[in-house]
Formats: C-alpha cells, structure tokens, sequence
C-alpha cells in the first residue's frame, strides 16, 4: 500500500499529470484557453509516430521469438473478449440502450494510446524494464473491440453491416496506419535509425506530451461540462469498475506469459484503458445512432482521468509486487 501510495503522489505532481489537471480546470472554469484543431492534431501525430518508431526499435534489438506471438495473440484475444464483458455489465448497471451500450462497450476493449504513453513514462523514470514490443501489441488491440461490438448489435438487429467501407475505416484508421508504419519503420531501421533521429523523437517527447495533455484535459472538461445530463451514477460507476475488471485480465494473462515487470503493468494499462481516437471515429460511422456524448465524456472524462491519475500507479505497483521487482 506504501507503495501504491508513493507511485501516486509522484504521478500526481508530475508535469505530465499536472498538465491534464490544468486544461481540466481552465475548461470547467470557462477560461478561453485552448490548443488550435491543427496543433492538437500534429501534436497526436508526433507522438504515436514517436511510441511507434521507439517500439520498433526495440523489437529490432530483441528480436522475434515466440513470447512476442503469443503476446500479440494474447492482445488480440483481450481486445475482442473485454467488450462482451463491459456490455454485460451496462446492461446490469445502466439503463443505456443496446445501441449505445454496445458503442460504449467498444471503447473498453481497444486501447488508449496516450494512456500507454504515460504508463511508459512513469516506467521509465522509476527506471523498470519493459518489453518494446508491447507498442505492437497496443496496435494490434485496436480493431478487434471495434468487431465485437458490431457483432453485439447485428445480434439485435441494429446498427450497419460490415461492407467494405466500414472494414476500410477500420483497419485504415489514420491512428492505427502511423503506429504500425513508424513501428516498421524502427524495426527496419533499428538502433542506427534512432540515434539519426533521436534529437527529434526522444528529448522532446515528454514536452510534447505535456502539451497534448493539456488539449486532452480541455477535451475532458467540456465532455463534463456537457455530459452531465447523460452521466447517471450506473454510468459513472461504470467508467471506474471497468478499467479495474480490465486490468486484472490483463494481469492475468501477462503472468501466464511470463513478461517483466514493466509488461506487466503496460498489459494491464492496455487493458484497463478506454479508446477515444479510433474506436470514436469507427462509432461514428458503424454506429451513427449512438450518443456520443456518452461514450466520448466515459471515455475521455471519467476512465481516462481515473487512469492517468490513480490507475498507472496501482497496476504497477501490483506489477513490481508480483513480479519481485
């Protein structure tokens, strides 16, 4: 508990941490600072080009070997099974519609990016190891919560049928295209490639990071500002509960694995976190029925924060105690 304690209040008073709390408050106390559409989006680009590009570097310097497969698989597995479960727990805890459970439910099985970033950031300074791989794992995990939850609503016969528009929006999805070709680009290029380019996507990152918190938490502020309504209790609880059921999945599976400490605690982040990149951008044309004022505002404003502030510092503290770190 210590520990976990410990890990917290550092994570808290990190620059990182700090500057979500600052576009949060500037954004529920109306101040008319804000981060330019364009900016934000070079800002996400930087940053899953730099994740990608590092993840395959370190791959490149591992190797490929059959923990890195079954990892992937494993992922993969994680990714299509945690929307069932969370769309079975809306629909004990809520009173959503099918429709807008299932669209919520997508969020929880994929993955957010900038969740992993900050949980390998704080692995980093607290100098604990982790496999580069698990980059191409966060890749793999986006998809297929997108597939379940499409098949959860055919079962009701709602929603769009998978044409090959859909399937193009999918797997194309301009967040999943970046982290997989940076990571092939680092694979391919490896530690020579790194150190021409390192001036550009490792010294900064963290700055970087800074900022695109700051644009996220001026998100999160005006989803609860405008989410409210749609907010109930059942709703938020679940927003909470979900990460933590998440995560122990994905504790167990990484045990079963065999990874390091710092695998561990990244599965369980993957695991534990929600999407609000590429899942949002396939909702909106699978799914173009559901609220997004709900799956946006659970996703960005109440698990992500969750997360960031108390979720990164509680998985690896389980991490490190169960792997004798």
């Amino acid at each position: 508990m210590e520990q976990i304690i410990t890990l917290a209040s550092n994570n808290l008073l990190s620059p990182i941490i700090l500057s979500f709390a600052l576009g949060v408050a500037a954004s529920l106390a109306r101040s008319d600072l804000s981060v330019p559409e364009a900016a934000a989006k070079a800002l996400s680009i930087y940053l899953l080009f730099a994740i990608g590009f590092k993840g395959g570097v370190s791959v490149s310097s591992h190797g490929i070997d059959a923990r890195l497969g079954l990892t992937l698989l494993a992922g993969i597995i994680l990714s299509a099974l945690l929307p069932l479960i969370a769309f079975g727990l809306l629909q004990v805890m809520t009173k959503l519609s099918r429709l807008d459970a299932a669209a919520v439910a997508a969020h929880y099985g994929s993955i957010s990016i900038v969740t992993f970033v900050a949980a390998t950031s704080v692995l980093e300074s607290s100098g604990i190891a982790s496999e580069g791989y698990m980059v191409a794992v966060a890749a793999a995990m986006e998809a297929p919560a997108i597939l379940s939850a499409l098949w959860l609503i055919s079962r009701g016969g709602e929603g769009r049928r998978m044409d090959s528009d859909l399937w193009r929006e999918i797997m194309l999805n301009g967040s999943i295209v970046l982290l997989v070709g940076s990571f092939f680009i680092g694979w391919a290029t490896g530690e020579e490639g790194l150190k021409e380019i390192s001036s550009f996507i490792v010294a900064p990152f963290k700055g970087v990071l800074c900022l695109f918190l700051l644009d996220m938490g001026l998100v999160a502020g005006r989803g609860l500002r405008g989410g409210s309504g749609v907010l109930r209790p059942g709703v938020l609880a679940f927003g909470v509960l979900m990460p933590i059921i998440g995560s122990l999945f994905g504790l167990g599976t990484s045990l079963l694995l065999g990874l390091s400490a710092g695998g561990v605690a990244l599965m369980m982040v993957l695991s534990a976190s929600a999407s609000y990149i590429a899942v949002p951008a396939a909702m909106r044309v699978a799914l173009p029925e559901a609220n997004p004022s709900i799956y946006l505002t659970l996703s960005l404003g109440v698990t992500f924060p969750f997360n960031l502030t108390l979720g990164i510092p509680l998985y690896i503290a389980i991490a490190t105690a169960l792997t004798g770190v």
